[in-house]
C-alpha cells in the first residue's frame, strides 16, 4: 500500500526570510522582528500587492493579493520585503534533499509551500509511521518554520488534509480511509484553479462529497478534464507520480528501455550495468558507496525504489549488485518498468588500492564487511551490531552495542572474572537453598523448575556504583551483590547473585536472582 506524506509550510516565504535575516541581516540592517507583521510583495500593473503573509499579518486580516497600501491600513508598522520566489523554491529543494537523506529516497518540492515524501516501506526505520511523522514534524518546526503534515494512501488526499485540517500535529489517514477523509473537505482542497472553484460554488457545490455523487459529463463539458482528474487522483483512481530529486554532485546512472521489462532476471542485469557505471564514477573521485538507491520507473508513472547500505565504503561492483539484487522481489513492476536509475546517495572517501579491479574479480578470503552488509540489509541495520567493553563495575553496564565493524577499544573484560555469554535483560528472582552467609547455593528454583547444584564458586562481591545520580544505587549507596557461578546436575552453568552480603540487612534485601547462563 502506497503511503504519501504532504508537508505544508503555510508561511514558508516569510519564515525563510526571518530565518535568513536572523543569521545575516541584509546589508547589515536590522533583523525582521517576530513581533512585527511581515509580508512579501510583488509588482502588479504599477502597484505592489501582497504575495505572502506571516501568521501575524494573517491574523490582522491581511491576505495575498491585497495591495500594500491597503495592507498598511490594517497594520501601519507592517514590514514589507520584496518576494524572492526563486529563493523560496531553492529553499524547498534544500529541505527536500535533507528529508531524502533521513526519511525517504522519494522526495520532491511541492512549490510554492510544501514537500512530497513517498514513505512507502520507510516506517520501519522509525519503528512506526507515527514515529516517523513525529520526528519529521519536530525537526522542521525546530528550523523555526510553521508546518502541517498529513499522510494518506494518495498524494491528493494527503495534500488536501495537510492544508485544510490544521491539527497542530501530524494527521494520519489510515489505509483505505482516504475517500472518507476528503468527503467533507471544501472543493478548493482538490487543487483546482480559482475560476473552477468559483464556478462550482455558483452551481451549489461546496464539499467534495457532492462532486463524487454527481454525473461527470455535464461538469466535464463545462470545466474541462482537470476537475475529475484531480478528484480521481485524490480518490486513488488515477496515478499521481512523485518525481524524486537528487543532489547534483552524487554519482548516478540511468537506463531507459525500448520495451518495458518486468522480470527479476532483467532487473538484475540492468542493476549490474548501473552499478558498473556508478563504481567507475566513484573511482574517479576517490569515493566509496555507503548507500545506494535504485529507482524503478513504471510505465504508469509510479516510481518504486530499493535502498541498500554498506557498513564501510565500497567500490566492489559484485558486492553492491548482490545487495541490490537481494531486494528485487520487493519491486512490483505493474505493467512494466520503462527506466531505472541508480543513485549513490551516500558516499565517503575511499583510497584506491593496488590491484583493486583484479581483486574484485578474483577469489578473496572471508569478507566480514560483505557479510555484515548482507545481514544488515536483510534484517535491518539496527539489528546487526557488536558488543564492546564499557567501563562499569556492574555487569549490566559493562557492555555496550556498537556498529558491527567498529574497531576495538582500549577497554577490555577481565579474564579472571568471567561473565556469562548470555545475560538476562533483567535479573529474574529465584528461590534458593544456601547456607548463610557465604556458601554457594545447593538448589534453586527458576521459572518453576528445580535445579540441583553440584558445584559452586563464589562469592564475587560487587558494590553498586554509588556515585551515580538516581536509580537504585543512588538511593541505596551501600548496596551489595554477591555473585556465584554454579553448575547443575544437568550440566548447565548459571550466574546467580544475592542482593546483600548475607549478614547486614542494610546492604540488600537478601533475595536471590539469576542474571545469566554460561555457554
Amino acid at each position: 500500500m502506497r503511503r504519501v506524506a504532504s508537508v505544508y509550510l503555510p508561511h514558508w516565504s516569510t519564515d525563510r526570510l526571518r530565518r535568513k535575516t536572523a543569521k545575516s541581516p541584509p546589508d547589515g540592517g536590522d533583523t525582521l522582528s517576530p513581533t512585527i507583521p511581515l509580508v512579501t510583495a510583488i509588482p502588479d500593473h504599477g502597484r505592489r500587492i501582497v504575495a505572502a503573509v506571516d501568521a501575524g499579518a494573517r491574523a490582522l486580516g491581511i491576505t495575498p493579493g491585497m495591495t500594500i497600501t491597503k495592507a498598511r491600513s490594517f497594520a501601519p508598522e507592517l514590514a514589507v520585503v520584496d518576494a524572492q520566489p526563486d529563493a523560496d523554491v531553492d529553499g524547498l529543494r534544500r529541505i527536500a534533499l535533507w528529508a531524502g537523506q533521513r526519511y525517504s529516497p522519494i522526495v520532491a518540492p511541492d512549490a510554492p509551500d510544501g514537500l512530497w515524501l513517498d514513505i512507502t516501506g520507510c516506517a520501519s526505520l522509525f519503528s512506526t509511521e507515527a514515529a516517523l511523522l513525529k520526528d519529521l514534524h519536530r525537526r522542521i518546526a525546530a528550523f523555526g518554520v510553521a508546518v502541517q503534515i498529513a499522510v494518506a494512501d494518495t498524494a491528493g488526499c494527503a495534500h488536501a488534509v495537510a492544508r485544510h485540517v490544521p491539527a497542530g500535529r501530524p494527521v494520519t489517514i489510515e489505509p483505505g480511509d482516504h475517500r472518507k477523509a476528503i468527503a467533507l473537505l471544501p472543493i478548493a482542497a482538490l487543487r483546482l484553479e480559482a475560476g473552477i472553484v468559483e464556478g462550482l460554488r455558483k452551481l451549489g457545490f461546496e464539499r467534495i462529497e457532492q462532486l463524487i455523487g454527481t454525473p461527470r459529463g455535464p461538469l466535464a463539458k463545462r470545466f474541462g478534464r482537470t476537475l475529475h482528474r484531480r478528484l480521481d487522483q485524490a480518490l486513488g483512481f488515477a496515478p499521481e507520480p512523485i518525481e524524486p530529486i537528487f543532489p547534483e554532485h552524487l554519482p548516478r546512472a540511468r537506463r531507459g528501455f525500448m520495451e518495458p521489462i518486468a522480470t527479476p532476471e532483467a532487473f538484475a542485469r540492468v542493476i549490474g550495468d548501473l552499478v558498473a557505471d556508478a563504481v567507475d564514477q566513484l573511482g574517479r573521485v576517490g569515493k566509496g558507496a555507503r548507500r545506494l538507491d535504485c529507482y524503478f520507473h513504471r510505465v504508469d508513472g509510479q516510481t518504486q525504489v530499493i535502498r541498500v547500505g554498506t557498513a564501510a565504503p565500497s567500490r566492489d561492483p559484485k558486492h553492491l549488485s548482490k545487495l541490490l539484487a537481494a531486494k528485487i522481489e520487493t519491486v512490483e513492476p505493474g505493467l512494466g518498468i520503462e527506466a531505472m536509475t541508480l543513485v549513490v546517495s551516500l558516499i565517503e572517501p575511499m583510497a584506491a588500492r593496488q590491484g583493486e579491479s583484479l581483486e574484485s574479480l578474483g577469489k578473496r578470503g572471508p569478507d566480514l564487511a560483505a557479510l555484515v552488509d548482507a545481514l544488515a540489509n536483510r534484517f535491518g541495520g539496527r539489528n546487526v551490531h557488536r558488543m564492546m567493553p564499557q567501563a562499569s563495575a556492574m555487569p549490566e553496564r559493562s557492555a555496550a552495542t556498537a556498529p558491527a565493524l567498529d574497531t576495538a577499544r582500549d577497554a577490555g573484560w577481565d579474564d579472571d572474572l568471567p561473565r556469562p555469554a548470555r545475560m538476562l535483560a533483567r535479573p529474574e528472582p529465584i528461590e534458593v537453598i544456601a547456607l548463610l552467609p557465604d556458601d554457594a547455593p545447593r538448589l534453586f528454583v527458576w521459572r518453576g523448575k528445580r535445579f540441583r547444584v553440584t558445584q559452586g564458586d563464589g562469592p564475587e562481591r560487587l558494590h553498586g556504583e554509588w556515585w551515580r545520580d538516581g536509580g537504585v544505587e543512588g538511593e541505596q549507596p551501600f548496596a551489595v551483590r554477591d555473585y556465584y557461578q554454579v553448575e547443575t546436575m544437568s550440566g548447565g552453568r548459571y550466574w546467580l547473585f544475592r542482593a546483600g552480603d548475607g549478614e547486614n540487612p542494610s546492604t540488600g534485601s537478601m533475595r536471590w536472582f539469576i542474571h545469566g547462563a554460561f555457554a
